[in-house]
């Protein structure tokens, strides 16, 4: 674990206690609906955890890449081959393994980087998002030889007792993002996070400065693809509850790639507010065009402006406010927003 560059405020314990309480005993107490789990809870909280992985790479060390879903579905294709090729294997330790197994794709894929940057860079990650994609397709092994194309997910069992319900669903995924999210929040704030911002901001003078700029970029590249690998076998197995290469095409990648930028671009937070965004606008377009207008909206219209909406939003947070959702409600002090500074892709 890296030497923490600030230590934690009484502040930042108590939020921390109060998040604990919402997510674990409020929430499972009050929301009676399982449309709230099923439909806007899960998948905030796999696709939050994805945009970890993205913020990694991205927000913190400055690498345009792209092909998040990509890594989500080895990782969600190799937790389902683990469960079903190794008796007795545990769905935590099917969970890690296939992160790992998505870090050492991540790491391949990474290796452009001590070379190219920007746009290149770019479209070399995307590469990933259509070659994992036709390897699952190519290879049969990987579907179990099943003709269908579409895959049921394994039931989550741990100790003996499965976890089916909503609710269930939604604790076993909420302890797996709390965990990874305070790893991933210590790393920020440690000399590793530091390495990374110093290659963001200039990786010539942190090379000159000591930064293996080798070690810090596949590093990053590892850690981003492990918990989108970790966040696409919690997709699969609690929201799509199957497998199919389809639900992790390109639209999801640039998904979570809006969710990174519109959430804040170097914040973990973002991250969370990103994706609750993305998941909750649509909701409310459907309710007022549902509610409001009395079904006088098209649906078909309603879609499209969603697309708009996203679009204008994108363009008018990257030119008045590169930093995201999450500092218009924060007054960051002079040394976060130096952490936190818009990354230079050029």
């Amino acid at each position: 674990m890296s030497t923490a560059i600030s230590t934690y405020s009484k502040s930042d314990y108590i939020n921390f206690i109060v998040l604990m309480v919402l997510g674990f005993l409020v929430i499972p107490m009050t929301v009676n609906s399982d449309y709230w789990f099923t439909s806007i809870l899960i998948p905030w909280l796999c696709l939050a955890l994805a945009t970890i992985g993205q913020q990694v790479i991205m927000g913190y060390t400055g690498q345009l890449a792209l092909g998040a879903a990509g890594f989500m579905a080895a990782g969600a294709f190799a937790c389902f081959n683990l469960i079903l090729r190794v008796d007795g294997l545990p769905f935590f330790g099917a969970l890690i393994i296939s992160g790992l197994i998505a870090a050492a794709i991540g790491i391949v894929f990474g290796l452009p980087s001590l070379r190219i940057r920007g746009i290149y860079l770019m479209v070399a990650t995307l590469a990933s998002q259509f070659f994992i994609i036709w390897v699952i397709d190519k290879f049969g092994w990987f579907k179990n030889y099943d003709s269908s194309g579409i895959i049921t997910a394994q039931d989550i069992v741990i100790f003996g007792r499965p976890y089916t319900t909503p609710v269930d669903m939604y604790l076993v995924i909420l302890v797996v993002v709390t965990v990874m999210t305070i790893l991933a929040i210590n790393m920020a704030r440690g000399s590793t996070g530091r390495n990374w911002m110093a290659v963001r901001d200039m990786d010539v003078a942190a090379e000159s400065m000591g930064v293996s700029l080798l070690k810090t970029k596949l590093q990053a590249f590892a850690i981003s693809s492990f918990f989108c690998g970790v966040a696409g076998a919690l997709f699969a197995f609690t929201y799509l509850k199957s497998l199919e290469p389809v639900a992790f095409d390109i639209k999801l990648s640039f998904k979570i790639l809006f969710m990174c930028i519109l959430g804040g671009l170097g914040t973990i937070n973002g991250a969370f507010i990103g994706a609750g965004f993305i998941l909750l606008f649509p909701v409310l377009l459907n309710y007022l065009g549902n509610n409001v207008f009395h079904g006088a909206i098209d649906a078909t219209i309603i879609s499209a402006m969603e697309q708009v909406v996203f679009g204008v939003l994108m363009i008018v947070f990257m030119i008045y406010e590169p930093l995201g959702i999450c500092l218009l409600y924060t007054s960051p002090s002079p040394r976060d927003k130096s952490q936190s500074r818009m990354p230079s892709y050029a």
